[in-house]
């Protein structure tokens, strides 16, 4: 088990200051602790807005060409980060439209068709594989309710008829991670396929696809990443080949920037594209990417694991339930709290510029830019709370 850090040794002072001063919600006397829904987006980010507007005020054709690249730059970026090659990434607007390319590709032949989810999954996981119920899909729910997913139970019930398994590297309720390497290896020798709902952990969890064999994982930049509107999908490149989504468009082609119709797919991640792309996002979404990248995962995560243990020990000493794992290696960025009348809990912290986030549990996410002081002012303000 990996020890929790010390608090204060995970960052240099000076550093962490110039990256504090990189986002300018912190200088208006709120203590942001919800990364795990929405991270707070860095002063460079109005660079970009400025140079769009001058884009779209003074028009030229051959903008595209730069807007592209600036596509492949972010597309190719996060690869990096998640430990996969060039190329292997492709964005878009959202998880949902991503998954549902990927989805698209199977058949769900009677002799496998199995798909197995969690009971732990963000809704749009469930609502997408039931659609696909009616075109021969066999979904399958594993879960005992409990905050962290159910495992052995999972594991248990992958068979030779198991096409996909699709599970959150870290729950969206509760932060709980899982084991992937384990769940790989149980999957790939059955012939299985695993999708990986990523959004929960890229950014502040280190995450190498290439070592764990992940065949597909998605995620996406509001969160940790500190950007804004853009979703990512990676596919193994072994794997991309044999995969043609029904659900696609012009881009996904191998003439798209021709405009010539397409003979086949494009190499690469870029067969799951769509439409026309809207550049915007992922423009934005590149300063914070760059920042995170300047800071490094292992300090981030470093970083992470100290806030977190302190929100753990705070609760722990003023007697509130702790849901989230308390072990550093199955906890993701997030700390989830059982607290009575949550909501409106939330609601009053929310008045007094302490922000977190309420889904079931309070959530309390702090991200690298937070400080272990804004750890203790927000507990601080939560126990007054709760003593009301």
């Amino acid at each position: 088990m990996v020890p929790d850090p010390t608090p204060g040794r995970c960052l240099d002072p000076a550093a962490h200051a110039a990256l504090r001063a990189e986002f300018p919600l912190l200088d208006t006397g709120v203590v942001y602790l919800n990364s795990n829904s929405t991270g707070v987006v860095p002063r460079g980010a109005q660079h970009v807005l400025t140079d769009y507007w001058t884009t779209l005020r003074t028009w030229r054709d051959e903008v595209w060409h730069d807007w592209h690249v600036g596509l492949d730059r972010y597309a190719d970026a996060v690869a990096a980060l998640i430990g996969a090659p060039a190329g292997s990434v492709v964005t878009d607007a959202n998880l949902s439209t991503l998954l549902g390319r990927v989805v698209s590709c199977f058949d769900y032949p009677p002799e496998r068709d199995r798909v197995l989810i969690t009971d732990l999954e963000f809704p749009t996981v469930p609502f997408l594989w039931q659609a696909q119920r009616r075109r021969g899909a066999r979904v399958e729910v594993v879960g005992t309710g409990g905050p962290a997913v159910d495992e052995e139970g999972l594991l248990a019930r992958i068979d030779e008829r198991t096409l996909l398994v699709c599970v959150p590297h870290a729950t969206f309720s509760s932060g709980a991670t899982i084991d992937l390497p384990r769940l790989v290896d149980r999957a790939h020798r059955a012939g299985a396929l695993v999708v990986v709902d990523a959004f929960q952990t890229v950014g502040v969890v280190p995450l190498d696809v290439t070592a764990l064999g992940v065949d597909v994982l998605l995620g996406g930049a509001h969160k940790w990443l500190c950007g804004v509107g853009t979703a990512f999908l990676y596919v193994r490149p072994d794997l991309t080949e044999r995969l043609e989504p029904t659900a696609t468009g012009w881009q996904a082609g191998d003439r798209a920037l021709t405009f010539q119709p397409s003979r086949d797919w494009a190499a690469g991640a870029q067969r799951f594209a769509g439409g026309t792309p809207f550049p915007l996002t992922s423009l934005v979404s590149q300063v914070g990417l760059d920042l995170l990248a300047g800071v490094g995962l292992p300090a981030i995560r470093a970083h992470s694991l100290a806030c977190t243990r302190q929100v753990i020990d705070r609760a722990a000493a003023a007697g509130i339930a702790v849901v989230s794992p308390t072990e550093p290696d199955r906890r993701g960025g997030v700390v989830c709290l059982d607290v009575p009348d949550g909501e409106t809990v939330k609601r009053r912290l929310a008045e007094q510029n302490m922000i977190c986030s309420w889904r079931g549990w309070l959530r309390v996410g702090p991200h690298v830019y937070n400080t272990l002081d804004e750890v203790d002012a927000f507990m601080d303000a939560l126990e007054k709370e709760l003593r009301r």
